[in-house]
This record gives structure tokens, sequence and C-alpha cells, in this order.
């Protein structure tokens, strides 16, 4: 016979109106009146699933924005140590010439350091108006233009290694605009199981409500080409206090708890990045 795992003691039995169903009853009606009223909103709401109607659609077509064709691109780049202020410097010099030529169907969105998280490492966010064929129009350009040609060539002396992904903007989010500074910057990246975008996005379209107070929320993007099921959002913030205080405060409005319950699951790993911005960066 398999051993039992677990027993009910003599006085739990006779608590409780013995072991048979009533027992049970008991249990479940206690278990009842403690997750109701306000524990509706702790984990125990947890343990239920979102339902997503089946969709023929591309993601791309239901998340992002209609009335816009812009297609991003991030950029990551991995500095030596001993030559980020070079690169800085350089990057600080060339690149808002290249951006003076409307020809040029691109825009800078945000330079930045990172500050906290993976060291000597600079990140750069792009906009092109007319999505892909504005992205390959400014490519073709590029490679006829000298300048641009030195400059990578002299950057390249100075990095470890560098990727990149085009990304598409959440139609909830904000679209980014210049900010005037200081502020500081955090770029959290989640990277979700496959199949889980929709749902994101849905519980994102009503969980952005709950941070607009302090207009931290800069933009928020998922991937198009690159590493994909990877999902970034862009806050500004004042200092660190300033963010502790603003993340703090989403927790004591009903229903922000309700989506970090349901978005948790859908996450295989997710990472932070506190970021500088650089001068020529628009978001300051």
């Amino acid at each position: 016979m398999a051993p039992r795992l677990c027993s009910v003691s003599a006085a739990a039995r006779r608590l409780l109106g013995g072991p048979g169903p009533r027992a049970r009853d008991v249990a479940a009606v206690a278990a009842a009146r403690f997750y109701s009223k306000d524990n509706e909103g702790s984990w125990f709401r947890s343990l239920f699933v979102h339902k997503v109607d089946p969709r023929k659609d591309a993601h791309s077509t239901l998340l992002s924005k209609k009335e816009t064709s812009n297609l991003y691109k991030i950029q990551f780049h991995s500095v030596k140590p001993e030559c980020l202020d070079d690169y800085n410097s350089l990057t600080e010099a060339v690149l808002p010439k290249l951006h003076l030529d409307e020809d040029y169907p691109c825009s800078l969105v945000g330079n930045w350091n990172t500050w906290y998280g993976e060291q000597d490492q600079a990140v750069h966010l792009w906009r092109f108006s007319g999505g892909y064929p504005a992205l390959m129009d400014c490519m073709n350009k590029l490679k006829n233009n000298k300048e641009y040609l030195e400059f990578r060539k002299e950057r390249s002396q100075m990095l470890l290694s560098r990727r990149n992904q085009l990304l598409l903007e959440f139609s909830f989010w904000n679209e980014p605009q210049p900010r005037a500074g200081p502020n500081i910057y955090e770029l959290r990246t989640y990277k979700l199981k496959p199949g889980t975008m929709i749902e994101w996005g849905n519980n994102w379209a009503r969980a952005i409500k709950y941070r607009q107070e302090n207009q931290e929320a800069v933009g928020g993007f998922f991937s198009q080409i690159g590493e994909l099921y990877v999902v970034h959002h862009l806050w500004a913030y004042k200092d660190l206090q300033s963010r502790e205080e603003t993340r703090n405060a989403a927790w004591r409005k009903r229903g922000w708890d309700e989506n970090v319950y349901y978005t948790v699951p859908l996450v295989r790993h997710m990472e932070s990045r506190i970021m500088i911005p650089l001068k020529i960066s628009p978001l300051q």
C-alpha cells in the first residue's frame, strides 16, 4: 500500500466535524470567505488564466499603430572600456550631421550610455518614417556617404560587439517625443514565451493608464526582426528616487497588481537598464 503523504489530526477532524465531505465543505466555505472582498486582487486571481481569442492576423497588424507606418531600430554597442569617452565624442560629432540631411527618412529618437546594467554599453534608437521602404532608402544612401563610412570604420575599432533589432511601436503607448532634461531613462526588456504577444498587449493596453500620472511612459515597442518575442518599455524619471516613488505609487492603484499577475507568467527573461542620455539625444 502506498504511504499517505499527509494526515489530519484527531483534533482537527473534531473541529471540522469529521473526516468526510462535511470537512471539505467547511474548508471550501472558509477559503471562499478568505478570498473575497479585497483579496480578489491577490495572488489567488493569478491562478486563473485570461482566455485570448484565436486570431489569424499577424501580431504587427493587431498591436501596432494603424495611423502611422513608423519603423524603429534599436542598436546595442558594447564598447571597449578604455574607448567609451572617444566613442561618445565621435558619435556626438558625426551623427547629428548625418541627420541634418533631409534626404534621409530617418531621425534620432534617443542615445544613451548604460549606467546600471551591462557596463560600457551604448544604446541608440532611430525612427524610420515610412516603414521598410524608408529603411532601405536610408541604407542605400549611407552606402555612398564617405563621412559615414569613415565613421563606421573608426567606430569599429572601439567596439567589442554590436547587435540590433527592428521594432514596431504598440498602439496604446505614447510615441517617443523629444524631452527636456535632466532625466534618467529605464529600458525594461522582456523576452516573452512564443505565442504570448497578443495576451501581453491585451493586458498592457489596460495597464498603461496606471503609469501616466508623472509622464514617465516614453515608448513601448516589440521586435519584428532580430530576436523575436522581445518587448522594450522605455521610461523617464528625474532620478532613482523618483523612479522608486513612481513605481510604488502604481501598486497602490487597484488594477495594477492584476496586470502584473497576468503578465509575469508570459515572461521567459527580463532585464532593466538605467541609462544616461548623450548630449545629442533628443530625449534628455
